[in-house]
């Protein structure tokens, strides 16, 4: 018997995560998360939920609502963090992306993901990607992401029948384009002093991090519809970005 064999094992951070038929993650505002866990070399591991029982996973582990409904109803959603690491018998839990971030950079300095002054436009840019970005993206991915889950999760959303994937597929793929055309214009005003790839300069950020999240979300559910198409627009800007953050694309 080794004689380090009755030490305790250190506590580590817990992702939550959506539990889908592929192995791998997909879920983009959870991804943003991953992606933060990663870059800070922080260790964790995942439990994966299915959607029917998201609620009561979370309620049971005593996580706060996402937000609240306009009625006060609260809303439970995933990504959620556990962190024991600083206090075992009173681990922090979290929940919403954003708040989750705001977290992890506040706790865990090294590493930033907010460089130096760069906080309130990376979460403008941040809400951008949330609110403005992806909705020409929603009615392909989300056909496609329900097609991904579980037989269990798939049937908690047929009361009001499965999402169908769009009927002019190349128009809805004309308007995403639109998008990315716009975000690469912004992003070519770093070129005189940065890489013109990330947001920030030289170095990767939370901002890049929301947007390759994104990528992540098309190459697992759209690869030969969506992502082979988008790999060659903007002059391969976004294989690049793909490039720039794939070293913090571990899965645990």
């Amino acid at each position: 018997m080794s004689r380090h064999s009755s030490r305790p094992a250190a506590p580590i951070i817990t992702l939550y995560d959506l539990k889908s038929a592929s192995p791998q993650p997909w879920a983009p505002n959870i991804w943003r998360i991953r992606f933060i866990l990663n870059y800070k070399r922080l260790r964790y591991h995942t439990v994966w939920v299915e959607f029917p029982d998201v609620e009561a996973t979370l309620r049971a582990i005593g996580a706060p609502p996402s937000s609240v409904k306009s009625d006060g109803r609260p809303i439970y959603t995933l990504p959620v963090v556990v962190d024991p690491t600083r206090n075992p018998r009173a681990p922090h839990i979290l929940a919403n992306t954003n708040n989750i971030a705001e977290y992890l950079e506040a706790s865990y300095p090294a590493r930033p993901v907010f460089p130096e002054g760069t906080r309130a436009l990376q979460t403008l840019f941040v809400h951008y990607i949330q609110e403005v970005f992806v909705k020409p993206l929603l009615p392909i991915m989300v056909p496609l992401s329900h097609q991904s889950l579980p037989e269990r999760s798939q049937s908690h959303f047929r009361g009001g029948g499965a999402p169908g994937y769009p009927a002019g597929r190349e128009q809805a793929w004309r308007a995403v384009k639109e998008q990315f055309d716009f975000l690469s214009v912004i992003l070519d005003k770093n070129a005189g002093d940065g890489d013109g790839i990330v947001a920030c300069g030289h170095e990767v950020s939370y901002a890049d991090f929301a947007l390759c999240s994104v990528l992540i979300w098309i190459q697992r559910m759209a690869a030969q519809d969506g992502w082979m198409r988008i790999r060659e627009w903007n002059g391969g800007r976004w294989v690049r970005l793909w490039e720039r953050c794939k070293a913090y694309m571990d899965e645990y």
